[in-house]
């Protein structure tokens, strides 16, 4: 039976999906050999979830995705711009104060959002689907400022995304979101290096 349920959710895969998921993949890797060239795939693969999330009823999703579409061309542009001379930005560590006020702020804008989300109708899973879009938009600006933490914050994000996508049905993205997963972990202990080490 299990073996069924298997074969059938891959047989029902979207060759859009696939193909979004690969270049999500790539994205990572380029991105983690600081390769300008990650930037085109991230446009890529989130412009195609974009437009897979809106059809499959998940708003926030796609909402998120057109996000990260911006953030690539951002990307990109500064990435070109600079080389590939080292971000003056240097690894910090939030107290659990700030930490608290982080996750305060994410989960009141998670209940609001997700509140209207079932009064609405638009989602399939309202809190998940906005607890994942909330604590990522708010995840990136950490990861932009390297704050050690944000890799902490991935791993949950991701688990809780890999949850929304087993129960809507995005099997391929949810491979991608293992993948993200372990290189959350392997991230964070690459920085904790970095942080741990003098000036």
């Amino acid at each position: 039976m299990e073996w069924q349920l298997l074969s059938d959710a891959i047989l029902a895969l979207s060759g859009w999906e696939v193909l979004a998921s690969v270049l999500g993949i790539a994205y990572v890797l380029l991105a983690a050999r600081a390769s300008q060239w990650c930037w085109p795939l991230a446009f890529v693969s989130t412009l195609i979830y974009t437009l897979l999330f809106w059809q499959g009823q998940l708003p926030m999703q796609a909402l998120l995705n057109f996000y990260y579409m911006a953030m690539a061309i951002y990307g990109y542009l500064v990435w070109r711009k600079h080389g590939n001379v080292e971000n003056n930005v240097a690894i910090s560590s939030w107290s659990w104060s700030r930490q608290m006020v982080f996750l305060l702020v994410g989960t009141l804008v998670t209940i609001l959002v997700a509140r209207y989300l079932e009064a609405s109708g638009n989602s399939q899973n309202p809190y998940l689907d906005a607890g994942v879009t909330v604590f990522s938009v708010l995840n990136t600006y950490l990861l932009t400022r390297k704050v050690l933490q944000n890799w902490l914050y991935w791993i949950i994000i991701d688990g809780a995304a890999i949850i929304l996508y087993v129960q809507t049905g995005y099997y391929a993205t949810v491979v991608m979101y293992v993948v993200y997963l372990v290189l959350a972990v392997v991230g964070y202990i690459a920085w904790l290096k970095l942080y741990r080490q003098p000036e």
